[in-house]
């Protein structure tokens, strides 16, 4: 197993984390249990699961290299390595039984995994009741985006029956200078991408203007985390989507337009004239595309209407702010800032760093994320995953991010806040499920 450097994007996830903000994702599986000893069990399978898998040796550790011609060396960079003293017990850790999986699971993502060995944790939660027991798993987002990091998992679970995967034609092997006759074609290429860095930055600025944003979205960060779960049909999703148009995203994202409302409104904030930028992350990397392995994210930017009072409209407005920017592509627009940093030189990454961090948001007030799972049952040392929340990190000035899986014919949503700034997570929650019900009443003939 040889060492790679890291993306542009993974190298600065590296750089803007800082103690207060850890930048990693996580995921919570609740798993129904045999018998009260069934955690234990399951912290033995994961730890010795883990250390066959290569992956989860990976460290990751400062290094330069050449780049070639056009960019001779990349200083300030960083490079995944097998890390030579891997030691599953350091990373797999079995807790004290307890009643609440989402409490625990807050306390433990506010916690920065350690840069010194490869930064990922499996945290086992004995549920107190006996039947049941959950797995809070936390990879850094240098080490693994969300494909990425669901491989991993899979790796350490019960095997799959997946399909067989098709052998892909080796690449051949690539020079670090410059086919000369390509030299017109890279100039090119350069002249596109500032091109499209110019149409980003413009609508960067231009999604600035306009609607307010809440002070609940985009509280000063105090380092503390909350975590909630929601489980919604699949099927009640499917009445509101057959009923209106649009994909099955589309509502999900109306979904949290909604709650947001009522949230902000039962809170006493208000929700009049709200209308949040809400960043929809996109993956630009194959799920079985080996090069690069990692981070090749560009996203959608649009503003969520939770200042509409009326749940048809908001969807209807969802769904247009979506069509356009599908129209529009992936590479450029306000939602597509991620893909310059294939244009910083990795020295950039590692000064402007916290620069980048805290300006987080001046670009987006909420994350809105789909996090892809396999439709097949999972489960560990038998014992069947009942349900998937997924975690994704907050920025630094930002207070809630929300990721979403579908699992098995029902929706996860995983709630991740600033503890201090969201103490009534709860009731954001809640409205979820009751905006659900209200879309449902709203399609009704």
């Amino acid at each position: 197993m040889t060492s790679d450097v890291l993306a542009p994007l993974d190298l600065a996830f590296w750089n803007i984390e800082s103690a207060e903000h850890p930048m990693h994702l996580g995921a919570l599986g609740v798993f129904t249990a045999h018998s009260p000893t069934a955690g234990a069990h399951a912290a033995d399978l994961l730890a010795a699961r883990a250390a066959a898998v290569p992956g989860l040796r990976m460290r990751i550790r400062d290094a330069w290299q050449p780049r070639g011609l056009l960019q001779p060396f990349s200083f300030g960079g960083a490079a995944r390595e097998p890390a030579p003293d891997f030691d599953p017990l350091d990373h797999v850790r079995l807790h004290a039984p307890t009643a609440d999986f989402q409490a625990v699971a807050g306390r433990l993502m506010e916690r920065p995994l350690e840069r010194g060995r490869p930064p990922w944790e499996a945290h086992v939660l004995p549920g107190e009741d006996g039947v049941s027991f959950a797995v809070l798993f936390k990879f850094h987002h240098a080490l693994a985006d969300g494909l990425r990091a669901l491989t991993l998992a899979a790796a350490v679970l019960d095997p799959m029956d997946m399909p067989a995967r098709k052998p892909r034609p080796e690449e051949p092997s690539r020079s670090r200078l410059p086919d000369v006759r390509k030299l017109p074609g890279l100039v090119r290429g350069a002249l596109s991408d500032v091109g499209r860095a110019l149409d980003i930055g413009a609508s960067v600025a231009v999604s600035t203007l306009g609607m307010r944003s809440s002070h609940a979205l985009t509280a000063e960060s105090s380092g503390t985390r909350r975590t909630a779960g929601v489980v919604v049909d699949i099927d009640d999703v499917h009445v509101v989507r057959k009923a209106v148009g649009g994909t099955v995203n589309d509502v999900l994202i109306a979904v949290v337009a909604g709650a947001l409302r009522r949230w902000l409104d039962e809170r006493g904030d208000g929700s009049e004239g709200v209308a949040p930028r809400a960043l929809i992350p996109v993956s630009k990397r194959r799920p079985r595309t080996a090069h690069p392995q990692g981070n090749r994210l560009s996203g959608y930017l649009i503003r969520l209407p939770v200042d509409d009072p009326d749940p048809l409209r908001r969807l209807a407005t969802v769904r247009i702010a979506m069509d356009r920017n599908k129209d529009a592509g992936p590479n450029r627009g306000a939602g597509a800032v991620a893909l310059l940093a294939d244009h910083v030189p990795a020295l950039g990454h590692r000064l402007g760093g916290p620069l980048v961090g805290g300006a987080a948001r001046l670009w987006f007030d909420i994350l809105v994320t789909s996090v892809p799972l396999p439709g097949i049952a999972l489960k560990l040392g038998g014992h069947a995953v009942t349900e998937v929340y997924p975690f994704a990190p907050l920025a630094r000035g930002q207070s809630l991010a929300i990721a979403i899986s579908t699992y098995r014919g029902r929706v996860h949503y995983g709630l991740v806040a600033d503890a201090e700034a969201v103490p009534d997570l709860d009731v954001l929650a809640r409205a979820v499920s009751e905006e659900v019900a209200e879309l449902i009443t709203a399609c009704a003939p």
